[in-house]
């Protein structure tokens, strides 16, 4: 008895910990990873179509490449279509079927304002609200709650790569607000840097080989 009482008492202490730490520590540098301050700060294409939201991230890649490099890894993007070039078989636990793909896929390359796809069969219906070749696509759930923008920056050396989420956070039971805290906001982030290292590396390895 005195074990098992021990136990949850760790438990609720490590809990505890967890709950005062992230957001005093951690949460910014989490919603923040790889991005300048200019950049957090910064409105970018798709900021006025949700313009009170609960939570919004934003993450970024340097690329060692131009944005033509880049723009045919996002345009192909989604579940039976390039994949979201993360942790597959993570996405898949959750029947999104992603299958991340190395080489651009001319048949999804056609990508237009309008554009629908869902993420699961009960998951968001993400809608392209913005597309500005090589430079901005956004996109937006149907729902409202949901605005997903990326954006390519040129520099003098290579491009940068912007992903901002933002999301209607609205209201819910503690136990619910406590989860999206503490599990969806730090796995998001274990995704999304994935995903841009991933967009990073295969565009990096296109420029070289059209410079080659």
């Amino acid at each position: 008895m005195r074990k098992r009482t021990s136990i949850a008492a760790g438990t609720a202490l490590a809990v505890s910990g967890g709950v005062i730490a992230y957001p005093l520590f951690f949460r910014r540098w989490c919603l923040t990873w790889g991005a300048r301050p200019g950049e957090v700060s910064m409105k970018l294409p798709g900021d006025e179509l949700l313009t009170e939201p609960g939570i919004v991230s934003t993450r970024a890649v340097w690329v060692d490449a131009p944005a033509s490099a880049i723009w045919p890894w996002l345009v192909q993007m989604g579940p039976g279509r390039g994949g979201a070039y993360t942790y597959d078989w993570i996405e898949n636990l959750f029947g999104l079927g992603m299958h991340s793909a190395d080489k651009i896929l001319p048949q999804y390359q056609d990508l237009q304002v309008g554009d629908a796809q869902r993420l699961g069969k009960r998951g968001p219906l993400l809608r392209v609200a913005v597309l500005e070749a090589e430079r901005s696509l956004v996109l937006r759930s149907d729902d409202g709650n949901w605005v997903w923008a990326f954006s390519l920056v040129p520099e003098t050396a290579g491009t940068r790569l912007v992903s901002r989420n933002r999301i209607a956070a609205r209201g819910g039971q503690l136990p619910v607000r406590m989860f999206n805290l503490l599990v969806m906001e730090p796995g998001s982030l274990i995704m999304e840097r994935k995903m841009l290292l991933g967009i990073k590396q295969r565009a990096e390895d296109l420029a070289r080989q059209v410079r080659s």
